[in-house]
């Protein structure tokens, strides 16, 4: 196994971390910090799958958007994520908790919880 390949899987690793600290601070009721935590599982897991496809790992966030556009822009499959991060980024990260709007709580609930399948696609495409 490559440093690269070590490294993307200790990404991964991260992001689902973060994802079981969602799911946690979901169960206290802590709404916007599990917005926060599913938001970073997301962009962790994204800057995964962009570095073992590209060996590139972003740094920011704009790198990691751009990065997963032009991805998506060489595999269709890769599209199927493009939509799920920027709802994550713009609802979870941008609405809930810099804003505090979190409403309807059943449909940022439902973003927090699928952040799991997320990891999961974004791993699977970088295999």
């Amino acid at each position: 196994m490559t440093t690269l390949s070590h490294r993307a899987d200790a990404i991964f690793a991260d992001a689902r971390a973060l994802q079981e600290d969602a799911l946690e601070m979901l169960e206290l009721g802590k709404i916007r910090n599990a917005a926060e935590k599913a938001w970073g599982a997301t962009k962790r897991a994204t800057d995964a799958l962009i570095l073992a496809r590209t060996s590139n790992e972003p740094e920011r966030t704009p790198e990691t958007s751009a990065e997963l556009r032009a991805l998506a822009g060489r595999d269709p499959e890769v599209q199927s994520l493009v939509g799920r991060y920027y709802s994550r980024q713009g609802v979870l990260h941008g609405d809930c908790f810099y804003l505090g709007l979190c409403e309807p709580l059943e449909d940022t609930e439902r973003r927090i919880r699928e952040t799991a399948t997320y990891i999961d696609d974004a791993e699977r495409l970088a295999a």
